[in-house]
């Protein structure tokens, strides 16, 4: 088991009013997991990711990543989990746009002191196995969308991580560049091991997923409920 949330709750005020935005979850992810969190918007998916991501604490409930509670852990402490651990992909690329494709890979690997000549390797690698060799050079605003994406994975990849959290990674792709997106982070699933965690609203990502769950109203719904919908 990589990851283990027990009884999660987490809420937000917004003025006066309480707004509960997980209830009681509980999920279990295991190593090599090409999970899609499913939902409208507003279900709880990215504020699940985000406990998941070590970027915010539940209020209640416990979260256990690789064996280590990080449940009471300050977040300021956790920067060396999320660098090592976790990679990222984000529905707007979130690459700088002032660094080259090759820069954008690698900043990270700067982050974890990775020595220059292995640096350059990992880097030059993920760029091939992500197709962009040839684009290296390039800044984000001479890329295309997909091939945005495409850096945003190969620099997720780069650090080794044990998980990769993905927010909507394919909400601003046409279905044909996101279609190949998919079969890209499928392949990657399946040749390194490294558990993916999606949020999504697309019913092409959820069809892809090797397991989904579905969320609504910040609880996940009983497999149960979902079969009896289904019927």
């Amino acid at each position: 088991m990589l990851i283990r949330l027990t009884n999660v709750n987490k809420s937000y005020r917004l003025g006066r009013v309480l707004v509960r935005a997980l209830d009681g979850v509980d999920l279990d992810v295991d190593r090599g997991d090409f999970l899609a969190l499913a939902g409208p918007s507003g279900s709880g998916k990215t504020t699940l990711l985000n406990l998941i991501g070590c970027i915010d604490k539940p209020n209640g409930g416990r979260v256990v990543i690789d064996g280590v509670d990080v449940t009471a852990v300050p977040l300021h402490r956790l920067a060396a989990t999320r660098r090592d651990a976790l990679g990222y992909i984000f529905q707007t690329f979130n690459l700088i746009p002032v660094l080259t494709a090759y820069e954008n890979v690698e900043y990270p690997l700067l982050l974890q002191h990775v020595p220059a000549a292995l640096r350059r390797k990992r880097v030059l690698d993920w760029l091939e196995q992500v197709g962009l060799s040839d684009q290296a050079r390039q800044r984000p605003d001479q890329l295309s969308g997909g091939q945005r994406q495409r850096v945003a994975i190969a620099r997720a990849m780069a650090g080794q991580p044990k998980v990769v959290l993905a927010d909507e990674p394919t909400a601003n792709l046409d279905s044909l560049t996101a279609a190949k997106i998919l079969d890209l982070v499928e392949e990657i699933n399946s040749r390194t091991r490294c558990t993916f965690i999606f949020a999504t609203h697309d019913p092409a990502l959820m069809s892809r997923a090797h397991r989904c769950v579905q969320m609504h109203d910040g609880a996940l719904i009983p497999q149960t409920h979902l079969e009896a919908r289904a019927s």
